[in-house]
């Protein structure tokens, strides 16, 4: 179960990240270049925000199953002295948690405000606050 769900963890990351930096560059374009927010950037980051979410239960899912996770029984918090256990079960989840966090407060900072420009500047800034976050803790050296 755990190499599957790995593998689509994985997987489900590449349509993740180019969807959030298709709805950053989509609402930067709008703001800089003044448009009206339309039913299509609503898509955009509406997508983003869901294949975010999913992404999110597909890690949680994959941290229990983990045989990463069984090294909290047998370390404890000795896992915060190795670099790759503290990676994959501190800080990995906690920033991804943090970027989800952030890319759902600017979908609802977005659809309370009534000026294009405006929705479009809180899409851009949390959505991609949010990216830099999932981009900064991948485990790039195991991802796929």
């Amino acid at each position: 179960m755990y190499a599957l769900v790995k593998t689509i963890h994985s997987y489900w990351a590449f349509f993740v990240l180019i969807l959030l930096v298709v709805a950053v560059f989509n609402a930067i374009r709008g703001k800089f270049s003044g448009k009206e927010f339309q039913s299509t950037d609503l898509r955009i980051s509406l997508f983003a925000l869901i294949f975010s979410h999913i992404q999110f239960l597909i890690g949680i899912i994959l941290y229990f199953v983990s045989p990463w996770f069984e090294q909290w029984s047998s370390m404890g918090m000795g896992v915060m002295k190795n670099a790759e256990s503290r990676l994959y079960l501190v800080e990995h989840p906690l920033m991804n948690l943090l970027a989800i966090v952030l890319i759902t407060i600017g979908w609802s900072l977005q659809k309370r405000q009534n000026e294009s420009d405006k929705k479009f500047l809180r899409i851009a800034l949390f959505y991609g606050i949010g990216l830099i976050f999932l981009l900064s803790r991948i485990p790039w050296s195991s991802w796929i």
